[in-house]
């Protein structure tokens, strides 16, 4: 366990009027579980900004994946019915965290100041990769749903709700789309209109290369994608609806023809072999079937180390 701290965390108000609660884990899991000094969990069961009729579940879901996450450090987020006053408070949990950051959803939209924070840090350096059956990338006037959840990645890019929009957004040349394969037309439209890079098989070659791509302003010479790798921070988001429902059915989204596991690893792995990993965020588990928290368990803590490691 880590050696500062047993506990978990609560953050449970906004920057301007922080308060903090200790709790014991007390949890099996975490027991069997040998701590990474340099990383920090950040839990946030945010529910309200999916659209999936049993978005409820995704309080559970980020329970029982945070204990899936060998972390030293772990903060819980006091989620708010009010998303601009939860992401908020994830924004003061960021500040308290050192190493690699782990956020656990809830639903996507929790990704939103992990995102951000990462964009200060790094820049035009940073790449975003997403992980999703879903593109997230409609607007307000866009959205059939009317949920953030569907709307976050668009957000970061600088177009969403209000209170939502991050100060200094992602351009869509620093995304990298991977296993997306529901997208509505507007989405689709955007994709076009901005060159975001769509990776929709399983394959690692075709990711880093797509990540790859010359950094702003730059001229890349053939071979040159080697040397940028050092340079360039890569944030890894995942949609846990970015499975194959035939093997992985927990999700309020589920879509056709998703990634197998061990396909996810292997993606993941070269990203983090080749990148600095600047971030991980794994959502959207809605838990219905005890064989998908056995296939979740090594998987999420196999995701975690992979990252802690690049």
């Amino acid at each position: 366990m880590d050696t500062r701290s047993d506990t978990t965390r609560d953050v449970t108000a906004g920057p301007a009027n922080q308060r903090h609660a200790e709790h014991d884990l007390s949890r099996d899991s975490m027991t069997s579980m040998t701590a990474m000094p340099d990383m920090t969990l950040i839990e946030v069961s945010q529910w309200r900004g999916s659209g999936s009729p049993t978005a409820e579940r995704l309080h559970d879901g980020a329970r029982l994946l945070a204990e899936m996450v060998p972390a030293a450090r772990r903060l819980r987020v006091d989620v708010d019915d009010s998303l601009p006053t939860t992401a908020s408070k994830v924004r003061s949990a960021l500040s308290e965290a050192d190493g690699l950051v782990v956020t656990i959803g809830g639903d996507c939209g929790v990704e939103l100041e992990p995102i951000t924070e990462a964009m200060r840090r790094h820049g035009d350096r940073l790449m975003v990769v997403w992980f999703d059956a879903h593109g997230d990338l409609n607007t307000p006037s866009s959205s059939p749903s009317g949920a953030f959840h569907g709307m976050v990645l668009r957000a970061l890019t600088g177009e969403g709700p209000e209170g939502l929009v991050p100060d200094q957004p992602v351009r869509p040349h620093q995304i990298v789309l991977a296993g997306v394969r529901a997208l509505d037309p507007a989405e689709a439209a955007f994709i076009e209109a901005s060159g975001i890079r769509h990776i929709r098989a399983a394959d690692p070659a075709a990711l880093t290369a797509a990540i790859a791509g010359p950094l702003l302003g730059s001229r890349q010479s053939p071979g040159q994608d080697h040397a940028d790798s050092g340079r360039k921070a890569v944030y890894v988001h995942i949609d846990l609806d970015v499975l194959d429902p035939r093997i992985f059915t927990s999700v309020g989204c589920p879509e056709p023809d998703g990634f197998h596991p061990d396909e996810l690893l292997a993606m993941v792995t070269a990203v983090a072999e080749r990148y600095e990993v600047a971030g991980l965020g794994i959502t959207e588990y809605e838990p219905s079937r005890p064989e998908d928290q056995d296939l979740l368990a090594p998987l999420v803590k196999a995701l975690a180390e992979v990252c802690a490691r690049s």
